[in-house]
């Protein structure tokens, strides 16, 4: 059974004022903390075994969510304490946990209906979800021909915060702090990567700004 991460641990510095005193996993959209939103979709996705790392304000995430429970799911933590260690290192420092088979980790800080099911990976070791570039990243972040994730060729597309990883992937990463972008970019050159374009509801909520736009989006489809 494929094992979830969410990587909660992260300041939100571009969310102040609102993380000064909550965590952003727990700000609220549509009357609940966006962390609930994945951890019901993965329940209805019949997985159930979740670790969540834990930095700025952790305790407050630890106290709100318990073992899961209620939602149907077990979660675990990896605490990072006073100094988080980045997308890639909280990967890294949970790998004991997410075992031998493909894995998928999701940013906390976006919105999505994609459901989260296996991907198998036989040669790739990480297979990205990828999106159309929002009006803050106009660029994007990787490109996609047919289903290979590239730096260049391709439609350039945005990474969505979905990622399938094989433990493989981590096997030369660094220790310590360091930022997942890096090693998919090496992982990347390496044509180790898959990716697939998808055009389904995708926000990023990543400022306040965006946190109020999809607050509304839920109040306008739930009331709507």
């Amino acid at each position: 059974m494929m094992k979830a991460m969410i990587l909660a641990a992260g300041r939100g510095e571009r969310m102040r004022p609102l993380t000064d005193e909550t965590p952003k996993a727990l700000l609220q959209i549509g009357g609940k903390p966006l962390i609930e939103y994945h951890l019901e979709r993965l329940a209805r996705d019949s997985i159930k075994e979740v670790t969540i790392n834990l930095g700025h304000l952790g305790a407050m995430i630890r106290a709100y969510l318990g073992d899961g429970a209620r939602y149907g799911l077990n979660i675990t933590y990896s605490d990072e304490g006073g100094q988080p260690l980045e997308t890639g290192g909280g990967i890294v420092r949970t790998l004991k946990w997410l075992g031998g088979g493909v894995f998928v980790v999701i940013n906390c800080d976006i919105f999505c209906d994609r459901p989260i099911r296996p991907v198998p990976l036989e040669k790739p070791e990480a297979h990205l979800v990828m999106v159309g570039n929002p009006p803050h990243n106009p660029g994007g972040d990787f490109h996609l021909a047919a289903d290979r994730v590239s730096v260049a060729g391709g439609t350039p597309l945005t990474f969505a915060g979905i990622g399938y990883y094989k433990p493989s992937f981590f096997r030369n990463a660094p220790p310590g702090r360091f930022p997942l972008s890096r090693l998919l970019r090496e992982k990347i050159a390496q044509g180790a990567v898959t990716g697939e374009h998808y055009t389904g509801l995708w926000m990023d909520i990543g400022t306040p700004a965006r946190l109020a736009e999809a607050d509304g989006y839920l109040a306008h489809r739930n009331h709507g």
